[in-house]
């Protein structure tokens, strides 16, 4: 018999791990769960790459003001009897946070509960975010029978940060869809041409401050400074994006750092870049980082979650620097001025890619999913 799961995640917009649920569910097999994705909110630009064949319930038709406060007066078992109408097998929220909040309210002994978590927690606020307090935090955390981290960082900042006994703790790493990435990186660039004299050097995600995009333009002007000839583009949209451009502007930088927007099909243009860059502050285990291995672009990544799973914990893969702007500056510069390190770490990064395919990973969450045990974390 089927297993019925549940996915249950605030929307399915531009982030990370909207992008990889969508991956797991259209590849896990259709023979052993019978699957249904469902968001507080109805919206995001990944809804449209659910395969049809998964089910998928919308909530809200819009994000409201003063959602987060107007949830915190209802309790978790209010909110899980109003969002979820059906019984399941399993139960997932897909992020920490508010949807974490809503199943932890399942009172149904048969149906099991289990918690995604792909934020680096290093800090109470971090923690506690979409629930009332602390407090509520550690008992909702506590109820879940399985809580499943997306890198080994993650899981220890996780048990660090939680004032309360959790044992069914878990390392999960997450899904691309290696085959589709590989595919669409093939298609030819249009609206760009690199120049193939320099160093190109690309970076996806959303432009806040979190993923460390202004202290990369620091880094920028710096390396030009010394004569070190690159070309930065940034793909993705946020709100820190004119903050950046406006110092961009102020130094006369337009011809070399390039900001190209959301795109589909970001893939293309990393495969065809020399270096990709992970400049954050903090990650769970980065998509894009992994998605840049699969494709063979060399990566320079900070010293966040997952980074050292990614790229090994000698520089096996690619480059770990300090998570500090000199940091970033150190292995961009030394990646631009050794192009037979760019060449040899391209090898590398197709090597390490694979380790991360769509079979692995989408198969050991499967065994979870039929294996889960009695007990809580």
């Amino acid at each position: 018999m089927k297993k019925k799961i549940l996915f249950f995640i605030h929307d399915l917009s531009y982030g990370g791990a909207e992008k990889v649920l969508v991956n797991l569910v259209n590849n896990m097999d259709l023979n052993k769960f019978d699957i249904t994705v469902q968001t507080i909110f109805d919206i995001g630009i990944n809804k449209e790459k659910l395969n049809k064949n998964i089910r998928y319930i919308g909530g809200f038709k819009h994000i409201f003001r003063g959602n987060s406060y107007l949830f915190k007066l209802f309790s978790p078992n209010v909110l899980y009897r109003f969002f979820i109408k059906e019984d399941y097998d399993v139960v997932v929220s897909y992020l920490e946070g508010p949807t974490a909040r809503i199943i932890s309210g399942c009172q149904k002994e048969n149906i099991k509960k289990i918690c995604w978590i792909h934020t680096q927690m290093d800090n109470e606020y971090i923690y506690k975010r979409g629930f009332r307090n602390l407090k509520e935090a550690n008992r909702c955390y506590k109820v879940f029978d399985m809580i499943i981290c997306v890198s080994k960082m993650v899981k220890e900042c996780f048990l660090k940060i939680a004032d309360c006994e959790l044992s069914n703790i878990d390392v999960k790493y997450n899904t691309n869809d290696t085959n589709f990435i590989l595919t669409k990186s093939k298609e030819e660039i249009d609206d760009i041409k690199f120049d193939r004299s320099i160093v190109n050097i690309c970076s996806v995600g959303k432009i806040v401050e979190v993923k460390g995009f202004f202290r990369l333009s620091n880094v920028h002007k710096r390396l030009l400074d010394e004569n070190l000839k690159h070309h930065i583009y940034i793909l993705g949209v946020g709100n820190q994006k004119k903050e950046i451009e406006n110092y961009i502007r102020k130094y006369n930088l337009e011809n070399t750092f390039t900001f190209l927007g959301f795109k589909k099909n970001p893939y293309k243009y990393v495969k065809e870049c020399d270096l990709y860059i992970c400049s954050s502050y903090r990650e769970g285990f980065s998509t894009a980082v992994t998605e840049s291995l699969i494709v063979g672009t060399p990566v320079v990544s900070t010293l966040c979650s997952g980074a050292q799973e990614l790229l090994g914990y000698n520089n096996e893969y690619g480059l770990v620097v300090e998570n500090s702007e000199q940091g970033i500056y150190d292995g961009l510069k030394y990646m631009i001025a050794n192009k037979d390190e760019l060449l040899r770490y391209k090898e590398l990064a197709k090597i390490r890619g694979s380790f991360f395919s769509t079979e692995n990973t989408v198969k050991a969450v499967e065994d979870m999913l039929i294996n889960i045990k009695e007990g809580n974390c």
